[in-house]
């Protein structure tokens, strides 16, 4: 969940061509920069979710409560409202409330949509900072969509559990949002695309607030990922992310 209140991202734009410059930072110090503005340590949001396939589209929408390494996600659009989502540490339940049902969501069906989106269940299980998840090289340095960017690699910690063994991110030189990511399988296929659509300043960071995924595997899909107010470092009560307050 929060990978999608952080909307991790990247602007549409293509044909660009891999500059060899040398920049005078790191890749560490780059995706430090990155992780500073798109990780908080609390965080409360109301966003918004378009799904498209073919010429058809469902929106959703949702309040989202996060802290650390947990998060509460309820839906509030009229198909499912009160449809909750909880993650506790690698722990992830979703609450029916039609069905009264409460499911634990483990092994292959993490790699599955959620809620039918372009964003599998293993998407939203990742609350690490970057740098603790990847090791990054710097590629180079590229124009996209008119901004300089910092193109960087990321391979995976050993050990680590992560939903794309690799991924090639475009950040911008300047606010230090990522622009664009492609995520790589291990064995070298592409699986999928983030593009960043909308960047705004809040206070002193800069924050993706309206990005797309785009999953290779499917045919003619996308999410639209919107964010509509954020607050940054809010109290958020303990209780909020217990089996109990899911019912």
């Amino acid at each position: 969940m929060r990978q999608l209140i952080r909307l991790w991202v990247c602007l549409i734009g293509i044909s660009l061509v891999m500059a060899p410059t040398v920049s005078a930072m790191t890749a560490e110090e780059i995706i430090q920069k990155r992780d500073s503005n798109e990780y908080m340590k609390t965080v409360i949001a109301e966003s918004e979710m378009v799904i498209v396939s073919g010429n058809r589209s469902m929106t959703k929408t949702m309040t989202t409560y996060a802290e650390d390494d947990n998060a509460l996600t309820i839906f509030t659009n009229a198909r499912d409202r009160g449809t909750k989502f909880l993650k506790r540490g690698d722990d992830l339940w979703m609450f029916f409330p039609d069905a009264e049902d409460l499911i634990k969501i483990s092994g292959h069906m993490l790699s599955q949509g959620m809620m039918g989106s372009d964003f599998s269940y293993q998407d939203v299980m990742e609350s690490d900072k970057l740098t603790d998840l990847y090791d990054f090289e710097l590629l180079g340095e590229e124009d996209f969509d008119g901004r300089p960017c910092y193109v960087l690699e990321g391979t995976a910690v050993p050990g680590k559990q992560v939903s794309y063994y690799r991924r090639k991110a475009w950040i911008d030189k300047e606010r230090f949002v990522g622009l664009k990511e492609e995520l790589y399988a291990r064995s070298g296929r592409l699986l999928k695309v983030m593009h960043t659509r909308s960047v705004e300043q809040m206070g002193e960071r800069w924050y993706p607030t309206e990005s797309v995924m785009e999953d290779k595997l499917r045919k003619d899909t996308r999410t639209e990922f919107l964010v509509k107010s954020i607050e940054f470092n809010p109290d958020i009560p303990a209780s909020t992310f217990t089996l109990e307050n899911l019912r």
